[in-house]
């Protein structure tokens, strides 16, 4: 397929250890790439990269559309083996090494299953602002990772979101309620990336495809 019926999208994994970015990272590829299991400790200690294309992912000029989907995830923060500096550095060259043009959405994973407090995301969101600057919530969506626990425990999403805490309705009214659940387990990881993936593309279209650009 000719570039001009491939269109890059480019993905950075934001979260707190043990959040489940490196899962969502996985649905996003479609396939098994980041390492992703239950630990006492950190499992994520350097930034990965990795891309998959979705072919005849939509239409452009009476041709069909494949999606390059690049996806780079990180460290988690606090981590239980890295400093603050270190994984903020470690992410910032990771960035500039790969997105060299530029960044299309940061996805910000928060757990479903677990309350969202003032000081559990604090950390999170100034590691974000100070790698993507003023703009940064105008390009990231949050991800609430182990959806199905919302399900199991017979919420609606919406529902969900009106239990949330102060906290976190500031936060998703701060980012214009870009949000997504993952973690439905009848979905097959390809049927998974279909539906996070249309989710996030409207986020990039309401965007207007703009970028943030790393130097």
């Amino acid at each position: 397929m000719s570039k001009d019926n491939e269109i890059t999208i480019n993905l950075l994994l934001l979260g707190r250890t043990q959040s489940g970015k490196s899962a969502v990272g996985n649905s996003l590829l479609g396939s098994i790439e980041f390492d992703s299991h239950l630990s006492a400790c950190s499992v994520t200690g350097a930034c990965r990269s990795y891309c998959c294309c979705i072919p005849n992912f939509g239409r452009r000029l009476g041709k069909e559309l494949c999606l390059k989907v690049h996806v780079i995830d990180t460290p988690g923060f606090p981590h239980s083996n890295l400093g603050r500096k270190v994984v903020a550095r470690t992410i910032r060259e990771a960035l500039v090494q790969h997105f060299q043009e530029g960044l299309h959405m940061a996805l910000l994973v928060l757990r479903a299953d677990m309350p969202v407090c003032e000081d559990d995301h604090r950390h999170i969101v100034q590691l974000a602002e100070n790698l993507l600057g003023p703009d940064w919530k105008k390009f990231t969506a949050i991800v609430f990772s182990h959806g199905d626990k919302v399900r199991e425990a017979g919420f609606k999403e919406e529902e969900y979101l009106q239990t949330a805490s102060e906290a976190l309705r500031a936060l998703l009214d701060s980012m214009h309620h870009r949000y997504l659940f993952k973690g439905f387990q009848e979905n097959s990881l390809s049927q998974e990336r279909t539906i996070i993936m249309n989710k996030i593309m409207t986020f990039v279209r309401q965007n207007g495809y703009q970028v943030l650009m790393f130097q």
